[in-house]
């Protein structure tokens, strides 16, 4: 949630100063990350491999032949604004919102410069965000953020944000695109980098990751088993056992669970009561 409300603040001050839709650019960051999974892209991996070892089985196959076979939060994003909301009917939104929804991350690029803008502001967000984060949590120390990187942006998210935002603008008036400037873009990207490496891929991240995934798939393929027990709003358009609609309501259901009611629902599921305590 504070991402996103970080994104959609961050990307309508960019469209207002760029005499953009500023409601457009809001819509599609307030819905941008809906289909996300708990614990975020090890949640959404989860899911993918969950979906692509079942693909692999016989047995499976023709159980489900039209299921889906991998998971991505923008697509299941799009799905909820179009097939979840409103019990099953939608939200109506128009073409533009949920093109730039879909677009915010992967190869698919927006094709309004409202959800270009929301692309880039997704980034700017949570690599300002993390690298906050991670200097909290001790992953990372003041000293480790690269200096050459800083000293384009600025030494702290504030400074960076700011930077950022203006030469998005700047670079932005008058293209029929939304860009940044080489030197800026160049920092942004590098310092992308080094979150990957030095965070979302370090030796403590790491070291939960497998904790992670095997949590959601053993949530995903219970519900697989038991999808009588899915909340009845999840099952609406579920015919019977043996349909798309079965595995599908499993991705629904376990794709929109926070990390707390995902571990809450696992040890209700899997841990005896008293070893709970």
């Amino acid at each position: 949630m504070t991402h996103t409300l970080e994104v959609a603040q961050i990307s309508r001050s960019i469209a207002r100063n760029l005499a953009l839709n500023e409601d457009l650019t809001e819509a599609i960051a307030l819905g941008h990350d809906l289909g996300h999974t708990p614990f975020g892209h090890t949640g959404e991996a989860a899911l993918a491999e969950a979906l692509e070892e079942l693909a692999a089985q016989d047995d499976f196959r023709f159980r489900f032949p039209d299921a889906p076979r991998t998971f991505n939060h923008a697509q299941q994003s799009l799905r909820v604004v179009e097939e979840l909301e409103y019990e099953g009917k939608g939200l109506n939104l128009c073409g533009e919102t949920r093109d730039g929804i879909l677009g915010h991350s992967g190869d698919h690029m927006p094709i309004t410069l409202e959800g270009q803008i929301v692309r880039t502001a997704d980034r700017i967000a949570y690599i300002n965000h993390d690298i906050d984060d991670a200097l909290r949590a001790g992953v990372l120390s003041s000293d480790d953020v690269p200096t050459d990187y800083c000293a384009v942006l600025g030494g702290n998210a504030a400074e960076r944000i700011t930077t950022l935002v203006h030469d998005m603008i700047e670079s932005s008036i008058g293209n029929d695109r939304i860009i940044l400037s080489e030197p800026v873009e160049t920092a942004m990207l590098g310092l992308r980098s080094y979150l990957f490496k030095n965070v979302y891929h370090s030796d403590l991240a790491k070291s939960q990751e497998p904790k992670a995934k095997q949590l959601v798939k053993s949530l995903f393929l219970y519900y697989i088993e038991n999808a009588d027990q899915i909340p009845t709003e999840y099952r609406y358009s579920r015919n019977h056992e043996d349909s798309v609609e079965h595995v599908q309501s499993c991705i629904d259901f376990v794709a929109g669970m926070t990390d707390r009611y995902a571990l809450r629902l696992h040890n209700e599921l899997f841990v005896p009561l008293s070893w709970q305590l």
